[in-house]
C-alpha cells in the first residue's frame, strides 16, 4: 500500500481485533485507484449499508477486474480481510512494476543506438506466435458472434421448455445422498471431538489432584520448623552487630584518614613555606656579601694606589701600606678579609721592582685565602657573622662571607 501510494501507514496489529472503519477506507481507495470515475456507496453507519457496501465493491471486482472476493471474510474487518484485500493490492501491484518495467525498456531501448538482434530472435518468434493465435482467436470469436442470432433463439427454447421429472429426481437423490454422506463424517468427527473431550477432562481431573497433592505437601514442608532454625537466627543476630561494629569502625577509620591526610598536607605546605624562605634569605645573604666584597676591593684598590709626586724613597715606602699573609686564625676571624697593618721599616733605596713583587705576594695571600675559606664550610653562619662583626687586627676592612650552597 506503501508503494502504490496510500496516505497513511497500516500495521497488522490495525486488524487485530475487527476494524470496519478502516476496512472500507482501505476498500474505498482500492476501488478509487482502480477505476476513478467509479460510483460506489460509501456510507458505512448501519448493519444493512455495510452490507450493500461489501456487496457493491465484490460486484464491481468481480466484473471488472475478474477478482473474486469472499465477502463474509471482508465483513469479519479481522486479519482474513487482509487477505481478501491482499488480491486486489498485488493485482495493481504488479500492474505498477510491470509499467514500470516497460518505462525502463523503452528509455533503455532509447538510450542504445546500436543492439544485438540474434539476442532478440526468440522474442521475435514468441510475439510472432502470438500474433497468429490472435488472428486465429478473432476470426473464430467473429463466426461465433455471427451465429448468435439462430443459437439465442435455441437456448430461449431450452429453457422454455419444461423440466424432466425424473431427471430432477434423480439429481435430487444424488445431492441427497451426498448430504448424507457429509453429515455422516461430521458426526463421526463429533464423536472424536466428544472423546477428546473426555480425555483432556480426565488428564485435568489427575493434574487437579497432583497439585492439590503438592500443596498439601508445601503446607506441611511451612509448617514443619527446621531443627538449625534457632541456630541460624541466633547467629544471623550475632552477624548484624558484628557488622554494625564494622560499620562504625571503618566509618571511623576513614575519617581519621581523611584528618591525617589533612595533616600531612599542612606540613607539607608548612615545609614547602619555610625552605621558600630559607632560599630567600639564602638569596639575601649572598646579595649582601657581594656587595660587601665589592666594597672590600674597592678599599682595597683604594688603598693600594702610589702617589706620582716625586720624593725620596723613604717617603714613598712610609706612604705604602703593608699587608700581612693570611693565617689561619686570621681566616677564622673574617672569611675573605685582609689585614692591613702599619709599614715597617725597610731600605729607602727599593726600586719598582719590590713593588710589584709586594702586589704579587699579596695576590698570592688572597688565593690561598680562599682556597683555605673553602676548607672552613662547615662553620655556620651564625658563628662566621658574629666574628666577622669584630674588627681585625690589620685594618678596617669588612669581612667577606663565603659563597656556599652547603650554608643551609
Amino acid at each position: 500500500m506503501r508503494a502504490l501510494g496510500y496516505p497513511r501507514l497500516i500495521s497488522m496489529e490495525n486488524f487485530r481485533t475487527p476494524n470496519f472503519a478502516l476496512v472500507a477506507e482501505i476498500l474505498i481507495w482500492l476501488v478509487k485507484r482502480y477505476e476513478p470515475h467509479i460510483d460506489i456507496p460509501t456510507e458505512v453507519d448501519t448493519e444493512s449499508d455495510r452490507v450493500f457496501f461489501i456487496k457493491s465493491v465484490a460486484q464491481f471486482m468481480a466484473t471488472k477486474a475478474h477478482i473474486k472476493l469472499n465477502t463474509k471474510n471482508l465483513y469479519q474487518a479481522d486479519g482474513y480481510a487482509v487477505k481478501e484485500m491482499l488480491k486486489i493490492t498485488s493485482m495493481l501491484y504488479s500492474a505498477m512494476k510491470t509499467k514500470q518495467g516497460a518505462l525502463e525498456d523503452t528509455v533503455e531501448e532509447e538510450s542504445k543506438f546500436k543492439f544485438d538482434l540474434g539476442s532478440r530472435i526468440s522474442d521475435l518468434k514468441a510475439a510472432r506466435q502470438l500474433a497468429s493465435e490472435i488472428t486465429s482467436k478473432g476470426a473464430s470469436l467473429y463466426d461465433l458472434l455471427g451465429e448468435e442470432v439462430d443459437l439465442r433463439e435455441k437456448r430461449n427454447a431450452a429453457i422454455a421448455r419444461p423440466l424432466d421429472i425424473n431427471e430432477i429426481e434423480k439429481a435430487l437423490r444424488a445431492a441427497i445422498k451426498e448430504v448424507l454422506q457429509n453429515v455422516e463424517k461430521n458426526k463421526e468427527m463429533l464423536n472424536n471431538i466428544v472423546s477428546d473431550e473426555n480425555s483432556l477432562d480426565a488428564k485435568i481431573v489427575k493434574k487437579k489432584q497432583e497439585l492439590e497433592r503438592y500443596q498439601k505437601r508445601l503446607q506441611t514442608l511451612k509448617s514443619v520448623r527446621p531443627a538449625f532454625m534457632d541456630e541460624y537466627e541466633k547467629i544471623e543476630e550475632d552477624l548484624q552487630k558484628h557488622y554494625e561494629m564494622f560499620v562504625e569502625k571503618f566509618r571511623n577509620l576513614s575519617f581519621l584518614e581523611s584528618q591525617l591526610d589533612e595533616y600531612h598536607r599542612l606540613e607539607q605546605e608548612r615545609f614547602e613555606e619555610a625552605e621558600n624562605n630559607l632560599r630567600v634569605m639564602q638569596h639575601k645573604l649572598k646579595e649582601e656579601e657581594r656587595a660587601l666584597l665589592k666594597d672590600s676591593l674597592k678599599d682595597e684598590d683604594s688603598d693600594s694606589e702610589v702617589p706620582d709626586d716625586e720624593g725620596s724613597d723613604s717617603d714613598l715606602e712610609e706612604s705604602r701600606p703593608f699587608r700581612p699573609r693570611p693565617t689561619r686564625n686570621g681566616l677564622m676571624a673574617g672569611r675573605g678579609g685582609h689585614f692591613i697593618g702599619n709599614m715597617q721599616g725597610g731600605d729607602s733605596d727599593e726600586s719598582e721592582d719590590s713593588e710589584i713583587d709586594v702586589d704579587e705576594d699579596d695576590e698570592e695571600g688572597e688565593e690561598e685565602e680562599e682556597e683555605e675559606s673553602k676548607d672552613l664550610e662547615d662553620d655556620r653562619l651564625d658563628g662566621s657573622l658574629s666574628k666577622s662583626n669584630r674588627p681585625s687586627r690589620g685594618g678596617g676592612r669588612p669581612p667577606l662571607l663565603e659563597e656556599s650552597d652547603d650554608d643551609f
